[in-house]
């Protein structure tokens, strides 16, 4: 059997430089030598603070560039600490390796778990590597993740990490990768031509047809072809928060969902015919099942198996670029009736059904006054990155996006707070000639606060915006105002402008808009590095997409 110079460890790591852009990770002793021989070569490394924050920042970095990061750390806890991130990262469908320390082959240790089954439970396939196929399963995580958007794990046992390559043997079939569920694999890119006749009759015999794009239409570079398509029958168009912009239409009513603005939701509500690209339909994006009311027909195209959403009443399985390139040969120009009739509502989609306030009842800052006026100071060059959490509706709605790439909010896949800070960092190694803004809650900020000197060490100009109400806001709005104590659901308010300066980070505490100055001075300078804003905001605001999650779950058919 030949031998060569090059371990284990060497040969993922040369694929890993071959194949990702730079690696985030947490070393540990199931990783060093990996790490090492990262780093010894110089390639591109980011020391992270937790191992969470490792998937989230290879995450975020992929959504704002499109290219693929790797993520490492060690065994046992190194691992158990990813499991949350590389559960959203599972859920949200974003390409990624993720190289990680295992239990030695000999047997399991006393603090070993069985990482492979764990992952499994996530949905997530584990390469197990050895010298006789580092190299070649290393190629085929990487091969997987990008075919079937996944985040794929590959785990070098303990006392394999520094032996020498051996001669490499593929055991594994193109097909045995059974960590992905079959539902949710990638299927054939090309759609059926009798279903695309049928879409483009549907919307040729349209009264007010709709138009909605997801990601997968900014992924595959369709959104041109498919505003022709609309411009053709004259279509209203609207997309995912993950495709903002993505139409770059004056017809675009913006973010389809939970986040939309109540005028162009009663839009979409009318549409009689939809089509649906690229987009997973959750029940943020269906406004709790309120979005598409009017629709008589709803198709979906989606590369995966089936439809998403029930409300669906035709599913077409392919790729978006292809599709939305077919159904242009078929559809012929049409009388634009229905962007007539709405001409002038579009034209302020963003007017509020009742005005905003400086501050709230309870004499803090109202948040939506708060992220309105950031939307008249920040530069709409940037990179906005969202927490998850009571607050993150606004920003969606009053701030513009430079493009799909320039908003983000990972962590709402698996509805978890306190990845944002991570994710930011991430967004500041994909587009570091922008601003970078982060915008979290209280409790998502001491959630994360390990990677906040991360992210201070890594980004070039950036802004963290903490919006303070001194309390968990979602379950405050959720279930003290049902009557349940709310005395785990608050806080003494926490000054996280002091723990930014602790760290070596500008600061400032905003208690009305008027001390939004210093950040347009800020702004206007030369100054580099993290701007923290701990702006306190009031309690008594509830963000109405919150109202109607409310009243979908308090309806016993749903929950």
């Amino acid at each position: 059997m030949q031998v060569h110079s090059k371990s284990v460890s060497d040969a993922i790591a040369d694929v890993v430089v071959q194949r990702s852009d730079l690696t985030f990770g947490v070393m540990g002793n199931g990783n060093a030598h990996f790490v090492s021989s990262l780093t010894s070569r110089g390639a591109k490394y980011v020391s992270a603070r937790h191992e969470s924050g490792t998937v989230m920042m290879s995450q975020t970095y992929n959504l704002a560039s499109g290219k693929l990061a790797t993520a490492t750390t060690t065994y046992g806890p190194g691992f158990t600490n990813a499991m949350t991130s590389l559960a959203e990262a599972r859920l949200a469908r974003v390409p990624m390796v993720v190289v990680v320390g295992d239990a030695p082959t000999s047997g399991k240790r006393g603090q070993d778990v069985d990482q492979v089954l764990a992952a499994r439970a996530l949905g997530i396939m584990t390469f197990v590597v050895g010298p006789e196929n580092a190299q070649v399963l290393t190629e085929k995580a990487f091969n997987l993740a990008e075919k079937d958007r996944v985040p794929v794990i590959v785990a070098i046992p303990y006392d394999q990490v520094a032996k020498d390559l051996e001669e490499q043997v593929d055991l594994f079939s193109d097909t045995d990768y059974s960590g992905v569920p079959p539902r949710e694999r990638a299927g054939q890119a090309e759609p059926d031509d009798v279903l695309v006749g049928r879409v483009a009759a549907a919307l040729e015999q349209a009264e007010r047809p709709l138009i909605i794009a997801g990601r997968g239409v900014h992924l595959s570079g369709s959104g041109a072809v498919l505003r022709e398509v609309g411009d053709r029958v004259g279509a209203l168009f609207a997309t995912s928060l993950m495709a903002r912009n993505v139409f770059d239409s004056p017809w675009d009513l913006g973010i389809a969902g939970g986040f939309s603005a109540p005028k162009a939701a009663a839009l979409m509500a009318a549409a009689d015919v939809v089509i649906v690209v690229g987009a997973s339909l959750n029940l943020y994006q269906m406004r709790y099942n309120t979005l598409l009311t009017g629709a008589k027909a709803i198709f979906q195209l989606d590369l995966l198996p089936t439809a998403t959403h029930s409300q669906v009443t035709e599913f077409i399985q392919g790729d978006a670029g292809i599709f939305a390139g077919k159904l242009l040969e078929r559809v012929t120009e049409k009388d634009p009736g229905w962007r007539s009739a709405v001409a002038d509502d579009i034209v302020d989609l963003l007017a509020e059904p009742e005005p905003v306030n400086e501050m709230g009842p309870d004499g803090r800052l109202d948040p939506r006054a708060v992220v309105k006026h950031l939307a008249e100071i920040l530069p709409v060059e940037r990179t906005a990155v969202q927490d998850t959490g009571h607050f993150m509706g606004w920003v969606p709605r009053y701030w513009p996006s430079p493009d799909p790439e320039g908003m983000l909010l990972p962590g709402l896949a698996v509805q978890s707070i306190g990845l944002g800070i991570s994710c930011a960092v991430g967004a500041a190694h994909a587009h570091p000639q922008r601003l970078t803004v982060l915008v979290c809650g209280d409790g998502g900020a001491s959630m994360g606060l390990a990677e906040l000197e991360t992210l201070i060490r890594n980004v070039r100009r950036g802004i963290m915006i903490v919006l303070n109400d001194a309390a968990y806001g979602m379950e405050v709005h959720q279930y003290a105002v049902k009557g349940l104590d709310e005395a785990g659901m608050v806080f003494d308010e926490v000054n996280y402008a002091a723990i930014a300066r602790s760290m070596g980070a500008k600061a400032i505490n905003v208690r009305s808009l008027a001390d939004l100055t210093d950040v347009e001075q800020w702004l206007s300078s030369d100054s580099q590095g993290l701007l923290v804003l701990d702006i306190a905001i009031s309690k008594e605001v509830v963000a109405d997409w919150l109202k109607m999650s409310n009243a979908y779950y308090s309806t016993p058919s749903t929950v």
